[in-house]
């Protein structure tokens, strides 16, 4: 696998999330993923673990979709563990992960939750 940047702060990811993705690297997103990682897309359906994250996106990149940054929500952190979320642009209700810290210092995400919309009443 080449070597990628680091996500060195939780918020790091997904910045590094829209640029592997706007430049088509499937391997590169899923880079960004521990290797049991459990991803809540398609909507409906699990993605469980780094290889069949890389599957997913590599399906999903073909159609060269084009990410915009979204500006974070406050990152919350408990020890290694960390909450990060954005509102998404395309109102999609709300974007959350789950992010651990590894042995070197980065972060990685360990659950996925990339779109939700709110429950109606």
């Amino acid at each position: 696998m080449p070597e990628y940047e680091k996500a060195m702060r939780p918020e790091d990811i997904t910045r590094l999330f829209v640029e592997r993705s706007n430049a088509v690297d499937a391997a590169g997103v899923a880079a960004l993923y521990e290797e049991d990682a459990v991803m809540a897309y398609p909507p409906g359906e699990l993605t469980v673990g780094r290889e069949a994250i890389r599957a997913l996106w590599e399906k999903v990149l073909t159609h060269a979709p084009r990410f915009a940054p979204e500006p974070p929500l406050p990152t919350l952190v408990s020890g290694d563990i960390a909450l990060t979320s954005t509102p998404p642009r395309d109102g999609a209700g709300a974007r959350a992960q789950v992010v651990r810290r590894q042995s070197d210092g980065s972060w990685l995400r360990l659950l996925d939750q990339p779109e939700f919309t709110p429950p109606t009443r």
